[in-house]
This record gives structure tokens, C-alpha cells and sequence, in this order.
């Protein structure tokens, strides 16, 4: 059975992992604000972009079809064949440069606000256990209390919806390799006859349930790589999401009737199994207390310090985190950026009618009553890096031509000698990357006089997204053979509308044999 209560968050260690190394399960509650709303909003709008993109057609293909079967890959509107998978190295690298700079900048917002795990976790199977189980209180009740027909019910209608979301994004995600009216031929088909895509789709399913449904927030701390590296992405002068303890602290009560269960959201402290001490709010603790001490009203005289800060220790910072950090300690490898604390905190500030902004994004020198510096050497680094990459991409990607074709040796001797002449065989293989059928003439250029050219007599024609491979003969006389040279392969469409080149070696023996030869058969 999960633990359903969680310790005091240290810095000095993970909420979610006990002393004796058990899980403990979170139940993060619903915060409500601006960052919320927005948030929410950008995870819609992207979950319609990731799970759009095999339906929208650019150039009769998908806006993202990576076609591993035909070594093909459309991306918006631009095919790219196996001989361009060099791009991907400025790809990737752009990437990688674009995550740098905005880092080094805005600090994870890539965690909270456009990662695919967050995105759909947050806003798919969270919403999907809240519509089904309830609030953060009710969850953790269900999950304390003893089986019974209603909680098996909850159980087996939420874990069926989890497969049914896990199986759905599965075979989107398959759209993206083999085209959805294939997935829909496989799924319309029986098993045994694609086996292998309905291997991937059970163990992608299996995977994606087990992730959301179990291991869900333990993907960003153990798994991804990203937490850990960004204290050497960040500095000071990042913008994060953190709390002024300048303005906080030391926290006290708060100056207007109030309970905490109040400050909580939640309408019984019995019922919540909050497991946090509330200090300076009560001093009583969710499993001992019945009601909680309701804070003093506005002017009056409260006791304890003679001033205190604007935090008044209602955790529900915490009660909101999806991670089950305490912002409150600072800069954490388990914070996602995910605004939720914010809301929760400007929600409270408002209650007290205190300034919203207890916690915030801000930098961390501002935080201590610095000013941020947006351009310091990180950035600028990051940004010329990444402007950089940006020119070489586009030069990159200007080069790349609706067709390419490769010049080939054939196998075997390099030349042939006969009493006439002296011959190269090579293969072409032309490639055409356009959605529709093209003819290709071929000539070669800057060749000496008296070659003859066997083959390519007229136009080839190669079907859309096709290729085919025809032999090249290329014949020199004896008598106007001067030795090996260098030579261009030309390659255009019938039309005239592109043209692409290939340089070669016509070879053959020391032209003084062939004359030593000729003499002695006189």
C-alpha cells in the first residue's frame, strides 16, 4: 500500500523516497490562477500540435512522417532522403543550443510549461484521477481506506481511462513512422499479420501506463538527465521560480480571521492528513487535532514576534507541488517550473491582502535584492552559439534539392582495354524526393573531345518518391586517350527547374603503354 502521508521536505534529500528506501505517493492539490489558466491553455494547444501533426498534409505527406521503411523523412513540407541525415547534425545541435540559451535565460521552463511528460501528465491523467477520485483530500483517503465496491470501482474506471489515453497516444505516436492510414490497416487487420507493430504498440502502451498511472514525477528526478544539469546552465542571474525569504521571513500568523484549513483549501484539518506541523498558525497537527486555531483578526494583537514576515506557514506551497518540494528552501534538482506554488502562495497573499509575489519567477540575485543582468557572458555565449547554428542550418537546409543521384564505379576492373578504346562503367542511381513522377537527363561536362557517352540516351524517369540505378558506359578512343582526368556528371529534370552535379575520374594506363604496345604490333 503507498504511503499516504509525507514527511517534512529537506533539500537534503527526496520527499518521495523514504529512510528505508520505500516510495512515497503524492497527491498534489489543484492550484487556481493565472499561471494555472495559462498553463493549462499552452498544454492543450500543444497536445493538439503533438497529436495533429500525422493528420495535416503538407505536400501530400504528413506535416511529420518519419518513414524508416522508404528512408524517407517529411518534415513540414520538406523531404529529406538517408543521403541527407547529415542535417541532423545541425539539427540537434540547434536544439541543443536553443535549450542552452533559453535556459540560461528563463531557467526550466521547458520542464513546467512544454515538456511532453509534463504536459500530459499534468493536464491528461491528473485531470482524468481528479474527475474520478477528487481532490488532493479525497485521494489520499481513498487511498488509506479499505477495499470496497466504490473504491474498486474509482480504481478499475480511472486505470481503464489510463489505458485507453496510453493506448490512444501510442498509436498516434506509431502514426508518426508508418502513416495513420497504415496504423488504421494494422489496427483493422488481425494481429498475427503485423506482429511487430502490434508488439510496439503493447509495450509502448505498457510503458506509457506504467509511467503515468506509477512512476510519474520519479521520470523527472531519477531519469532525466535534465534536473541535474541545469545548475551548470543557470546562474544567478536565471530567471526561477523561488521565495523571498527577505520579505517572508520570519513567518508568523496572518492578520485577519483565518484558519488554515482555510488557507489550505481544504474544509476539515481531520479530513486532510496534512502531515506537516503548522507552526506559528496552531499547534495543532492533522493527526491529533480537530479543529485548527483560527488565526487572530486584523488589528488585534497577536503574540509571538514583534514582526514577523508575510509567509504564514500554511504549506500550501507544498500541498501543490507535484515533486513535494518545499520551494521555501530554496533552488531544488526536483522543481519543474510548473507555477503551481505561485498560484497557490498569490492566492493566500491575496486572502491576508498582503502583495501577491511571496513566490515568484525571479532571479536569484534578485531575490537577495539584486538586480538581474539579462546580458552577462552565459547569454551571450548561448546566443551566438545559437545564431551561429541557426545560419548553418539554413545554409544547410538551402542546399538540399527535390532529387540526388550518386556516381558509382562498377565493380570489378577499374578500366578496360580493347584494341579500340579505353572504357569506364560506372552505376547512377538517381533519387527523386518530390511527390510526383520526374524525368532525368544526364550529361557530362568538361570532358575531352571524342568521348562517347553509352547510356542516358534519353530521359529517365523516376516515380514519385522513387529511385532507380542504370549503368554509365563512358568510352575514350585509343588514338585521343591521353591519360586519366577529372570530369562532371550533370543531372537536371526535363523541365530545367534544378540540376545537381557529381565530380569523377575517367581512369585508365599510362597513355606511353598504350603507345609501346601499338609500336610493337607494328
Amino acid at each position: 500500500m503507498p504511503t499516504p502521508f509525507l514527511e517534512q521536505p529537506t533539500p537534503n534529500s527526496l520527499t518521495t523516497i523514504q529512510s528505508d528506501g520505500s516510495r512515497t505517493f503524492l497527491y498534489p492539490a489543484d492550484s487556481k490562477g493565472p499561471f494555472t489558466r495559462a498553463r493549462r491553455l499552452s498544454a492543450y494547444g500543444l497536445i493538439a500540435f503533438y497529436l495533429s501533426l500525422p493528420w495535416i498534409k503538407l505536400n501530400g505527406y504528413p506535416a511529420v512522417f518519419l518513414d524508416i521503411a522508404e528512408r524517407r523523412f517529411h518534415l513540414f513540407g520538406v523531404t529529406l532522403a538517408a543521403q541527407d541525415l547529415w542535417l541532423m547534425f545541425f539539427l540537434i545541435t540547434g536544439l541543443g543550443f536553443s535549450l542552452f540559451f533559453v535556459t540560461a535565460l528563463l531557467g526550466r521552463v521547458w520542464c513546467g510549461w512544454a515538456c511532453p511528460h509534463t504536459v500530459f501528465l499534468d493536464h491528461v491523467y491528473r485531470r482524468i484521477e481528479r474527475l474520478i477520485e477528487g481532490d488532493a483530500v479525497k485521494r489520499r483517503a481513498l487511498d488509506v481506506a479499505p477495499w470496497s465496491g466504490a473504491k474498486m470501482a474509482k480504481r478499475a474506471v480511472k486505470h481503464a481511462l489510463y489505458l485507453i489515453a496510453s493506448a490512444i497516444i501510442t498509436h498516434l505516436f506509431l502514426a508518426y513512422f508508418v502513416s495513420l492510414p497504415e496504423v488504421w490497416a494494422m489496427v483493422s487487420a488481425a494481429p498475427r499479420e503485423h506482429w511487430g507493430a502490434f508488439g510496439f504498440i503493447l509495450v509502448a502502451t505498457g510503458i506509457l501506463y506504467f509511467n503515468f498511472a506509477w512512476f510519474r514525477e520519479q521520470l523527472c528526478i531519477v531519469i532525466c538527465p535534465y534536473g541535474r544539469i541545469q545548475s551548470a546552465l543557470i546562474d544567478d542571474h536565471s530567471l526561477v521560480i523561488g521565495y523571498d525569504a527577505i520579505r517572508g521571513e520570519p513567518r508568523g500568523k496572518p492578520h485577519r480571521a483565518a484558519t488554515v484549513a482555510e488557507l489550505s483549501n481544504d474544509p476539515s484539518p481531520r479530513k486532510t492528513g496534512l502531515p506537516f506541523v503548522l507552526s506559528s498558525v496552531g499547534s495543532a497537527t492533522a493527526e491529533s487535532s480537530t479543529e485548527v486555531e483560527a488565526v487572530p483578526k486584523v488589528g488585534l494583537p497577536t503574540a509571538g514576534p514583534a514582526k514577523v514576515g508575510d509567509c504564514v506557514a500554511c504549506n500550501r506551497c507544498v500541498h501543490v507541488c507535484p515533486t513535494g518540494i518545499d520551494i521555501r528552501q530554496g533552488m531544488q534538482m526536483e522543481c519543474v517550473g510548473c507555477t503551481a506554488c505561485i498560484d497557490a502562495c498569490d492566492d493566500v497573499m491575496t486572502r491576508l491582502g498582503r502583495p501577491r509575489g511571496l513566490i515568484r519567477y525571479d532571479s536569484q540575485k534578485a531575490f537577495t535584492g539584486g538586480r538581474t543582468r539579462w546580458l552577462r557572458p552565459r547569454t551571450f555565449i548561448y546566443g551566438v552559439l545559437l545564431v551561429i547554428g541557426a545560419s548553418v542550418a539554413i545554409w544547410a537546409l538551402s542546399t538540399v534539392r527535390p532529387a540526388n543521384f550518386g556516381v558509382t564505379r562498377m565493380t570489378g576492373s577499374p578500366y578496360i582495354v580493347d584494341d579500340t578504346s579505353v572504357r569506364n562503367q560506372f552505376l547512377v542511381r538517381l533519387v527523386n524526393k518530390r511527390n510526383e513522377p520526374v524525368r532525368f537527363v544526364l550529361h557530362v561536362k568538361d570532358a575531352p573531345a571524342g568521348l562517347r557517352k553509352i547510356g542516358f540516351d534519353s530521359a529517365i524517369e523516376v516515380g514519385a518518391l522513387g529511385e532507380s540505378v542504370h549503368p554509365l558506359v563512358l568510352q575514350q578512343l585509343r588514338a585521343s586517350y591521353a591519360g586519366p582526368f577529372h570530369f562532371e556528371v550533370r543531372v537536371e529534370d526535363a523541365a530545367g527547374t534544378f540540376h545537381l552535379e557529381r565530380a569523377a575520374e575517367f581512369l585508365g594506363p599510362d597513355p606511353r603503354l598504350l603507345q609501346e604496345e601499338k609500336n610493337e604490333r607494328r
